[in-house]
């Protein structure tokens, strides 16, 4: 019998942890499940914001990396982090499949969108941009749906602003099925169509890393750490000083991972699936970031997040991660609270039956759109 041919539409080619192991995590499970899954590319639309920055591409990529060198950290973690930039697609697109050329528009049976921001169309970055691709628009599939799809820190009032509500509504109406993964999404599609999306865990969340990922060492060769997770320079000076003072109060390294901070004793450049590892031998993590939270989640490590509403922003998804996973108290309100957001235990067991509860419902929910291909 031939297995479905099922493409996935994300933001695999994005070098991020998060980013890979989403979309590896997607992949998994829907090989779970019988299908030959190929990654699906997008050739980027015009942005709508308009910033300083119109670079796409390699050349994005580049002036995002030499970006570091304003950070307050050692010269060999700054050059470490531009090594691991640089390196990262050689080293880990095989680790997906992903080859150097990208595979638009393939002829399909089931085209699944997301998950990660795939609906983030009101943003500065030019890799990602007004794309109507990443709504399903033009794909050679016989089914177009969604998995876990997110606006980010697109509103509703962002899509009226730059005039876009009726054709997103028009793309949102095409699809076959919409899922999505958090409270705004959620509620943009309803507005936008009439209908409710399903709700669905991120794949970090939704794949049993832990217990099905055979790629993830059992040790790491560091021990008495805690982790600072995020894009580099995004932890304040005030941020930075109050991690400093708890690692030192504690005896513990600073590693950092993904970006560069101001608060560094190593900047540790590793593959995805060593990143969980870190994260679960870390005595404590703190990020600002969605996947940081879930990888901490996971890993059942005490982390605090930072929450914010200014500059890029990640209130809206952030905010509904951690009440959602029954966390809300991990969000650290302050830096002058963060020592006691750290320390304050966590009893995994809600979040735990939330996270076994919320996997079962992804292999449904795909099971569903896979099923439904027999009568296509």
């Amino acid at each position: 019998m031939t297995k479905p041919r099922i493409g996935i539409l994300s933001m695999q080619r994005i070098y991020n942890y998060g980013s890979f192991l989403q979309a590896y995590g997607l992949k998994s499970l829907l090989e779970s499940l019988g299908c030959d899954v190929q990654f699906v590319d997008y050739e980027p639309g015009e942005c709508l914001v308009k910033s300083n920055s119109s670079k796409r591409g390699l050349a994005r990529k580049v002036e995002k990396a030499l970006e570091v060198f304003r950070y307050d950290a050692s010269i060999g973690d700054k050059l470490a982090f531009i090594r691991y930039k640089r390196t990262y697609a050689s080293r880990f697109y095989p680790l997906l499949g992903i080859t150097e050329k990208p595979n638009l528009n393939p002829e399909l049976d089931l085209l699944v969108i997301g998950s990660d921001e795939v609906f983030n169309c009101v943003q500065d970055n030019a890799n990602v941009g007004f794309t109507p691709a990443l709504f399903g628009a033009g794909a050679n599939a016989k089914r177009k749906v969604t998995y876990a799809a997110s606006f980010g820190n697109t509103t509703l009032e962002k899509l009226e602003r730059y005039g876009k509500r009726d054709e997103v509504a028009n793309y949102l109406r095409s699809l076959n099925a919409v899922s999505t993964r958090d409270a705004n999404t959620g509620s943009i599609v309803e507005v936008l169509t009439g209908n409710s999306p399903t709700s669905n865990l991120d794949p970090v969340l939704a794949y049993d890393y832990f217990s099905d990922c055979e790629k993830i060492p059992e040790a790491v060769d560091e021990s008495n750490y805690m982790i600072a997770y995020g894009y580099s320079g995004r932890l304040s000076a005030e941020e930075c000083a109050a991690v400093r003072k708890y690692a030192d109060e504690r005896g513990l390294k600073v590693l950092n991972i993904g970006g560069v901070q101001g608060v560094c004793d190593r900047f540790v450049d590793c593959s995805p699936f060593e990143v969980l590892a870190y994260f679960k031998h870390a005595e404590a993590v703190v990020t600002d970031t969605f996947h940081g939270t879930i990888f901490s989640t996971i890993a059942h490590t005490p982390f605090a997040t930072f929450v914010r509403s200014s500059g890029y922003g990640n209130s809206e998804k952030l905010t509904d991660l951690l009440n959602r996973l029954g966390l809300g108290n991990r969000a650290a309100a302050s830096v002058e609270s963060l020592a006691s957001t750290l320390d304050a235990s966590i009893d995994w067991t809600e979040t735990d039956s939330v996270v076994n509860a919320g996997r079962a419902a992804a292999i449904e929910y795909l099971e569903q759109q896979v099923a439904s291909l027999s009568g296509v």
